[in-house]
């Protein structure tokens, strides 16, 4: 299917949690319900034919077996077939301009040379949903690229992995104590009880921490059990210390299987035989002009109502890289809906209907109580949710078995917006 131009253009930007729901979400509740519904397109556009269960890359690195592939990724174009042929477009690409006074983005088909100007698609939009998300410094723990560069990362980092000695992970987030929880039980096996310590571990396992303690969004008892969870397979915490060098300065981030030299703001030096950056994420926003992002680099977006502040008519962000809230797959399930009524509502405004017909803005507040799940190997974890402490069983339960696999089937076939809420 082609993008036709005699259509109004549903614009959206980035094909992982975001923007794949907002699409199903307005193919089934917002289109239909627009006069004259078959002169409208949405039109996704996204880097990676695939989409993937992005937090699953903790465990998913270290080998194909953790999990089955046809559920780990899946193919974004088929998820789409049951609409009616004419109503969804998928184009794989980057997206390189945002010109929001003449309302059109640029597209870098993918396979194109980044210096070829004659290969850029321009799509014209009557409405935008920005859901780029965020890249990961190291290409282990998500799409730097598409799902094709990330496998080639995962099978180099495989390749390198049995000879390893030491490991250092760097950052005492999620990513980072997750990662070096399933390579610790990967390679180390975990110490039973009464011991607190696996004493002797085949493989040195390092997490530099940049804070007074790991997990930040948990409570500090929380942390605590975590770094002894950690400790029970091996890994070696060290708190209030960052990297100021790295050597070679590839290493993590071009390179994932290089020996590499670390050196610490505290003066030492860590001798690493796999390196993995987890420090956090950036945001993939680099084609929005610089006015309507803010100083940490995401999308200025109104926190209620999820419009891209200054953007004009119709333009909207979702997700890790909008301002909107806290980057966590628990925001972005709970904005799709009100996004989605906005855009509907908006929709309907451009159509001549009046305000009485669009209906009131729906409003976003997010809920800022205490909620992150952290496995730690294959049987713990750690974590809250909505304020209550969860137990490390309800932990592997929820997340920690699969992490997550069990929800993502219906989320990208669009099963889990099949009634509007």
């Amino acid at each position: 299917m082609v993008i036709t131009h005699d259509k109004k253009n549903i614009v959206i930007l980035g094909g992982s949690y975001g923007g794949v729901s907002t699409a199903h979400y307005l193919l089934k509740h917002a289109v239909p319900k627009l006069p004259e519904p078959e002169s409208y397109q949405v039109v996704l556009v996204s880097t990676s034919a695939q989409t993937m269960n992005r937090p699953a890359a903790p465990r998913a690195l270290i080998s194909d077996a953790m999990f089955p592939q046809d559920k780990l990724f899946v193919d974004i174009s088929k998820s789409f077939s049951q609409y009616a042929p004419g109503s969804f477009v998928f184009e794989q690409g980057t997206a390189t301009a945002l010109d929001y006074e003449n309302r059109t983005v640029s597209i870098l088909p993918a396979g194109t040379d980044d210096d070829d100007s004659s290969a850029k698609l321009e799509i014209s939009y009557h409405a935008l949903i920005i859901a780029t998300g965020a890249s990961t410094l190291s290409p282990l723990l998500g799409f730097t690229r598409d799902e094709k560069a990330l496998k080639s990362s995962w099978a180099t980092f495989r390749k390198a992995l049995p000879e390893a000695k030491h490991i250092v992970v760097v950052g005492g987030g999620a990513s980072g104590v997750e990662v070096a929880g399933e390579l610790g039980e990967h390679l180390n096996g975990r110490v039973g009880w009464p011991s607190s310590t696996l004493a002797d571990p085949k493989v040195q396992i390092t997490l530099v921490s940049g804070g007074s303690r790991i997990l930040p969004y948990l409570r500090p008892a929380l942390a605590e059990t975590a770094e002894g969870y950690l400790a029970k397979v091996g890994v070696h915490v060290v708190h209030n210390t960052r990297v100021t060098t790295v050597v070679p300065a590839t290493a993590g981030v071009e390179d994932v299987a290089t020996k590499t030299t670390l050196t610490l703001d505290n003066g030492q030096t860590l001798q690493a035989d796999l390196y993995i950056p987890a420090t956090g994420a950036v945001p993939n926003t680099h084609f929005v002009p610089e006015s309507l992002r803010c100083p940490d680099g995401r999308v200025n977006t109104n926190a209620s109502t999820l419009r891209v502040v200054g953007a004009g008519e119709r333009v909207y962000a979702i997700g890790d890289c909008a301002s909107a809230a806290r980057p966590a797959i628990h925001n972005i399930t709970a904005i799709v809906p009100v996004l989605c009524a906005n855009i509907r509502r908006d929709l309907l405004l451009a159509a001549g209907k009046p305000a009485q017909v669009a209906g009131e803005d729906r409003t976003f507040k997010e809920d800022t109580r205490e909620s992150q799940l952290v496995p730690i190997g294959k049987s713990k974890g750690v974590g809250a949710a909505f304020g209550t402490k969860f137990p490390s069983f309800l932990v592997w339960l929820i997340k920690g078995r699969d992490y997550w696999l069990w929800t993502t089937g219906n989320l990208w076939s669009g099963k889990q917006w099949t009634k509007e809420s």
